[in-house]
């Protein structure tokens, strides 16, 4: 189940990235090669979920993101039941996934705001993502 949570997640976070072809076309080889599943069946599915993501996440929609990982967490669950074997094969891809984001940096901010009146909010921060 945590190895399912765990593809489910990252899958649904890269397809908001500029990486998700290549992902895309990995998990696509993963779920055509317990030969349930056509590539192009998946291939599609994958496509019309990255879709409604990006909609979901231009309308502000955080639900979507949920929804869609509960159903490919499904989908992995079962592979994995149906395959236990495709376990080392689903890790191997999550790390190879989760290799490509840059490691995380710990380091000082200082940030100065001056010179007038803010009625908005503020963010002081070193990196923002996603």
């Amino acid at each position: 189940m945590a190895l399912a949570t765990a593809g489910a997640t990252t899958l649904v976070q890269q397809m908001a990235t500029d990486g998700w072809n290549r992902v895309r076309d990995r998990v696509v080889a993963f779920f055509a090669a317990r030969g349930s599943v056509s590539a192009e069946s998946v291939g599609s599915d994958l496509d019309t979920a990255r879709s409604d993501l990006v909609t979901a996440q231009q309308e502000g929609d955080e639900e979507t993101a949920a929804d869609l990982q509960a159903e490919w967490r499904v989908r992995l669950r079962r592979v994995l039941r149906a395959d236990p074997e495709a376990a080392a094969e689903l890790r191997a891809l999550l790390a190879e996934v989760q290799g490509e984001a840059p490691a995380q940096q710990v380091r000082d901010v200082h940030n100065t705001i001056s010179g007038g009146t803010y009625h908005g909010t503020v963010i002081q921060a070193g990196n923002i993502n996603n």
